[in-house]
C-alpha cells in the first residue's frame, strides 16, 4: 500500500483525508492501515472514518460502531435511508442506484468535515473485475485509477489499496478480527455481471497462475500506438518525445 502511495502521490502534506468504511473487510483494511503509516508518515495528514447506514433490511451496525470507538480514529456515522429511495427507481440497477446515492451523501459529508480526499478501499480484484466488465459489455477499454478529481473539482478519490490483492487482504482481515458486516444485506445478488466476471478471472487463473499480476501489469503497461482510439493514438504522438521508450 505504501508504495502505491509513493507511486501515484495519493497523500501530501496537509491532507484531510475522508476514509470511507462500508463495514467490509477492505475498507476496514485500509483504514486501519492508514492510520498506522500515519504515526510513521514523513508528511503531517488527518485521517476521519464515515460510515453510512443506508437503511438496508437486516442492517445491524452495532459491532462496527464499538470497533471504530475503541479504535481511536475520529469518526462520525451517517444514516441516510438510501435503500428504500433505489428500490423505487426500478428502471435503475440497485446496486448503481445505491452507490450513487452513497457517493453523493459521502460528498457531503467530506465538504462539511474539511476534507479535500476521499480514500475508497477498491483493491487490484476490483480493477481488474471493472476492466474486464467494460471491454466485455460496454466496448470500452478502461477499470479504476488510482487517483482522480471529482467531476466538481472539490476533492481528490484516492486509492492507496488497487494494486493489493484481495487475497492478502482477507487474510490480513481475518487475523486482526476486524467485525465485518454482511455484504449480502441488499439480497441475492446471482447473475450479476461482476460476478460473471469474476468467475471468468477465477477461471482463467487455474490455467495461467499468475494471470491476476500479469493483468495489473498491463494496466500500467500501455502501448498507446498500438490501440484502435486513434484520439488516443494522436495524442501520444505529439506527447511521445517527452518521455522515455520503454521496451
Amino acid at each position: 500500500m505504501l508504495r502505491t502511495v509513493g507511486d501515484y502521490e495519493l497523500i501530501e502534506e496537509g491532507d484531510r483525508i475522508l476514509v470511507a468504511v462500508s463495514g467490509g473487510k477492505d475498507s476496514l483494511t485500509l483504514l486501519d492501515l492508514l492510520w498506522r503509516a500515519r504515526k510513521k508518515s514523513p508528511v503531517r495528514f488527518e485521517l476521519i472514518a464515515a460510515h453510512l447506514d443506508q437503511g438496508q433490511p437486516g442492517y445491524d451496525g452495532k459491532a462496527l460502531a464499538r470497533w471504530l470507538e475503541e479504535f481511536g480514529a475520529p469518526h462520525e456515522l451517517l444514516h441516510e435511508d438510501t435503500y428504500s429511495i433505489a428500490k423505487e427507481r426500478s428502471d435503475e440497477n440497485l446496486c448503481v442506484a445505491c452507490s450513487r446515492l452513497r457517493r453523493g451523501i459521502l460528498y457531503t459529508a467530506a465538504a462539511r468535515l474539511g476534507c479535500n480526499k476521499i480514500a475508497l478501499g477498491h483493491h487490484r480484484d476490483d480493477a481488474l473485475e471493472t476492466l474486464f466488465l467494460n471491454i466485455l459489455f460496454a466496448g470500452r477499454l478502461q477499470a479504476m485509477p488510482a487517483k482522480y478529481t471529482t467531476t466538481d473539482g472539490r476533492f481528490e478519490v484516492v486509492r492507496p489499496l488497487i494494486e493489493c490483492a484481495e487475497e492478502d487482504i482477507a487474510r490480513h482481515a481475518a487475523a486482526q478480527k476486524y467485525p465485518i458486516m454482511p455484504s449480502a444485506l441488499c439480497g441475492p445478488r446471482v447473475g450479476l455481471k461482476r460476478e460473471v466476471v469474476a468467475r471468468l478471472i477465477a477461471s482463467l487463473e487455474e490455467r495461467i497462475p499468475n494471470v491476476r499480476q500479469s493483468l495489473l501489469g498491463a494496466l500500467k503497461n500501455v502501448r498507446p500506438t498500438h490501440l484502435l482510439d486513434r484520439e488516443v493514438a494522436e495524442a501520444w504522438l505529439r506527447e511521445a518525445p517527452k518521455y522515455r521508450p520503454r521496451r
